[in-house]
């Protein structure tokens, strides 16, 4: 009887009782299943000998193996590529082969690839020149390979089919388990001018010296992967499914014109040949030196495009365990280098770029490099090869093998915007990154693009912030992915390369923002740093597969990440939670002079209404015959009598010492509602604000949500009232409507502005400040 009775005291201000509230169901039913908590086992690949159930490679697991001996002929007044290679394939597989399959990826660029056929067309309302001009000219271009020769070891011809952009050779015997293989390739090709016609290699012209810059990618055939997952990976290349590379040796001889500078994957084997005395020198005192030093000078780029070559120089590169190879040459490439120890292992980091990259180039660029390789070195493995490069040219942003190429320049006088800054040092970074991902933590780009791209810039956005204060990034916070998250135009990270929509969104910003979400928000930093630094060390120079990630995350971090993969990876949802309600409890102590007190205060508190006010002036009856009025008139339920004491003072004596205690803390309770508007669910994160203007930040983790996905309550107790509740407070989660995300609601500030279209934009804050018009300002823009 007194358990019955101490539950009646919990009333709510307007008469509910906490024992009415319903019972939460089970979000389950026939009409409207959800699970977000379901498990993957479903959907990942069943563990086996070759990956095993915690993310790690497994005690057989392989991969195969290709070494290649090129030589290469740049021809700098046709643009043409002519080249020979041997291709030495070793079988690590249990598997017997009796074909080859080569990537052709040069093929993009025949007239009837169908990654040019293939392409969709939107409207011609508004065309630039350049792209009409674009348009015109990729028809006529015929960029595709030539394949004059293949060969066997021994010089005999092999039988081949070209496949589009791939190319299967066939065995005289089959390659079995452990075995190794040697052919020949011989081909050549015509350049593409990046500029006019796009691509991630090519030439880029300057009609005032009349010189070219050549950044050659893609540009041999290459083994296509053979894995334990799908056998062969030739699926066709149609631009926007990246690569999927056998590890290996290369040697490479690059033959161009004797005036021309070589940047490339791997290290000179002959700079006695190639390079002057001097050059040599200032190589040397780089690798010690505290900054950049200078081996090709402004001024001598300058007098190598006023001159002409004599004859031809070989530069020989020899590179050991990369998945590719690519160069650049030019004889407009400024050349700084500086040494630098990272965690060990000693690296010289090295920028190439014509004077039309300065001053922003010199400025910044082997900085960003060492920066970059510091900071990814930190949160995966220290970076193991022996160079890293940045070259300035055609190609906005593409990542090789201890080389990459960068397209950000200042205008024609010098000056630069804070966007051109920040963009150059970000895609630096992100490039150079590449490296890590997927360079030797070898993923399958063909297949998933966010594999690279998504963990590349997640550590763009660390390194970023580590660069100053404020960085600009415009990837990473999760406030920035919000109108993408809400967009109906998209499909789930889990989808393969060629087939995405937004496709930056989808494979860069999302899964970047994502894992960003996973550090600050629902692992933690250090959980997360060590997960990830594990999956990083497992799959270093091997071949991982989603599942490998997600299950190597949680097998290291110990906590069960499913409800996450399936909401960010496999889901288009978003994320919305709204605070719908809060119903404010508070304990009835039963003590007639606080409660009656207190329900008058709140009788005496309420508005008066419109009737009320215009009816008190009416004369009344009982005004004018006062015999009319009797003991109602004079009784107010809210007087305490002596009666109400005593039965209180009954009920105190039936109570012990804790329940008394209880009853006397002054305690409020307050029943929040959510609800799940977007269907991502995340964890809850309350900002509180009391009446006596104190703060509190509640955390509830997303598991809140595993009884019924799309709405919740949360009880919180607290001696103090509340006056407010913020939902998201610092903006951690993503959510897409800040305006529910108050109670009680309030407005969301938003600005929008009046514009007069202009032809050419404004002048930059350094021309500006060169003009004495401007102060530079302290705050840095977002790229």
């Amino acid at each position: 009887m007194r358990q019955t009775i101490f539950c009646l005291l919990l009333s709510l201000c307007l008469g509910w009782t906490l024992w009415e509230t319903p019972a939460v169901a089970v979000a389950q039913s026939k009409s409207k299943p959800s699970d977000k908590f379901r498990q993957l086992d479903e959907v990942l690949p069943t563990p086996n000998e070759y990956r095993t159930a915690s993310g790690a490679p497994g005690h057989r697991y392989w991969q195969n193996r290709a070494d290649h001996v090129i030589s290469v002929e740049l021809d700098d007044e046709r643009q043409r590529i002519q080249a020979s290679e041997t291709i030495t394939y070793t079988n690590n597989s249990p598997d017997e082969l009796r074909y080859l399959w080569l990537q052709l990826d040069q093929n993009i660029f025949a007239k009837d690839s169908d990654a040019f056929r293939a392409q969709t067309s939107g409207g011609l309302d508004r065309v630039p020149f350049s792209v009409l001009d674009s348009l015109l000219r990729r028809p006529e271009f015929d960029g595709g390979y030539k394949i004059t020769a293949v060969k066997d070891a021994k010089g005999q011809p092999l039988r081949y089919t070209v496949v589009k952009t791939m190319m299967r050779v066939d065995l005289p015997t089959p390659l079995k388990p452990g075995q190794q293989v040697s052919f020949a390739v011989d081909w050549n090709y015509n350049i593409n001018d990046a500029v006019k016609l796009g691509g991630r290699s090519g030439y880029e012209y300057f009609p005032k010296d009349k010189n070219y810059i050549y950044e050659i990618a893609q540009w041999f055939p290459r083994m296509c992967a053979y894995t334990d997952y799908r056998g062969w990976q030739h699926t066709q290349f149609l631009g926007a499914g990246e690569f999927t590379l056998e590890f290996g040796n290369y040697r490479v001889s690059i033959t161009v014109p004797d005036d021309h500078i070589v940047a490339a994957t791997g290290v000179l084997q002959n700079p006695r040949q190639v390079l002057t005395p001097e050059q040599i020198a200032r190589l040397e005192r780089a690798k010690t030196a505290a900054a950049p030093v200078l081996i090709v000078t402004p001024e001598e780029a300058r007098r190598a495009e006023q001159g002409r070559p004599t004859g031809r120089k070989t530069w020989i590169f020899q590179a050991e365990n990369v998945r590719d190879f690519a160069f650049a040459s030019s004889r407009k490439f400024i050349w700084d280098a500086m040494g630098h120890n990272v965690e060990g292992n000693q690296v010289m980091a090295m920028s190439y770029y014509p004077n039309e990259g300065n001053p922003l180039w010199e400025k910044y660029s082997t900085h960003a490099i060492i920066h970059t390789l510091n900071v990814y070195s930190r949160y995966t493995f220290t970076y193991p090869y022996p160079v890293a490069i940045s070259v300035n040219g055609p190609v906005g942003g593409m990542e090789y093998p201890m080389i990459c190429f960068n397209g950000p320049r200042p205008l024609e006088d010098g000056t630069y915007s804070a966007r051109t800054k920040y963009g150059l040092i970000s895609v630096i970074i992100h490039e150079v990154g590449h490296n890590f991902f997927p360079m030797i933590v070898n993923s399958d780009e063909r297949q998933w693009t966010w594999m690279d791209e998504g963990l590349n810039t997640f550590l763009q956005y660390l390194a970023e912030q580590e660069w100053e204060e404020k960085y600009p990034s415009f990837r990473g916070e999760p406030q920035y992915i919000v109108d993408y998250m809400k967009s109906e135009n998209q499909v789930p990270i889990m989808t393969q390369s060629d087939s995405l929509l937004q496709f930056g969104n989808n494979a860069y910003a999302k899964p970047a923002t994502a894992l960003n979400i996973l550090r600050e928000t629902i692992l933690g930093r250090e959980l997360f740093d060590y997960a990830f630094k594990e999956y990083a060390r497992r799959w270093k120079f091997k071949r991982p597969e989603p599942a490998d990630f997600f299950r190597t995350m949680e097998d290291a971090s110990g906590v069960d990440l499913d409800w996450f993969w399936r909401g960010w990876f496999y889901s288009t949802d978003h994320v919305d939670i709204s605070i719908e309600n809060v119903r404010w409890y508070r304990l009835d102590t039963q003590n007639p002079d606080v409660e009656k007190g207190l329900r008058r205060q709140e009788r005496e508190s309420r508005p008066v209404t419109l009737s009320e006010e215009r009816n008190k002036p009416l004369p009344k009856r009982v005004d004018q015959y006062p015999d009319l009025k009797d003991f109602y008139n004079r009784y107010d339920e809210l007087d305490v009598t002596e009666m109400d004491r005593e039965m209180y003072r009954q009920f105190l004596a039936t109570l012990t010492d804790r329940e008394k205690e209880i009853l006397n803390a002054g305690l409020n309770f307050y029943f929040v509602d959510f609800k799940n508007i977007g269907g991502l669910v995340m964890p809850i994160i309350l900002e509180v604000t009391y009446t006596d203007g104190t703060k509190e930040e509640m955390r509830f983790p997303a598991e809140i949500w595993r009884l019924n996905n799309f709405e919740v309550s949360k009880l919180i107790v607290t001696p103090k009232e509340i006056a407010s509740i913020t939902l998201d407070p610092r903006l951690e989660t993503a959510d897409a409507d800040l305006a529910n995300n108050f109670f009680p609601r309030r407005p969301v500030k938003s600005r929008f502005q009046v514009f007069k279209e202009q032809r050419q934009g404004p002048p930059n804050p350094m021309q500006l400040e060169r003009k004495g018009q401007s102060k530079p300002q302290g705050d840095n823009p977002r790229p």
